[in-house]
């Protein structure tokens, strides 16, 4: 189970290092009276530090190295 764990941590470690981030559109509620509403679609980004996914690789790395064979 901790080898799977591991794996798993690597891959998302990998690809936290070749995209640094995404971004989504949601759509958002300008004006709101009675029967006239009025809604934008803005976009919202989500940004993580390249060393996040430096330290996530590693940490699925030293998971896989440690966990005991069956």
């Amino acid at each position: 189970m901790n080898k799977i764990i591991g794996i798993v941590l690597i891959i998302a470690g990998a690809i936290m290092l070749i995209w640094t981030g995404f971004t989504y559109t949601k759509k958002e509620k300008i004006i709101d009276a009675g029967p006239i509403q009025v809604s934008a679609d803005r976009q919202k980004t989500v940004n993580w530090p390249p060393y996040v996914g430096g330290i996530v690789l590693i940490g699925g790395i030293i998971v896989v190295i440690t966990s005991k064979n069956k």
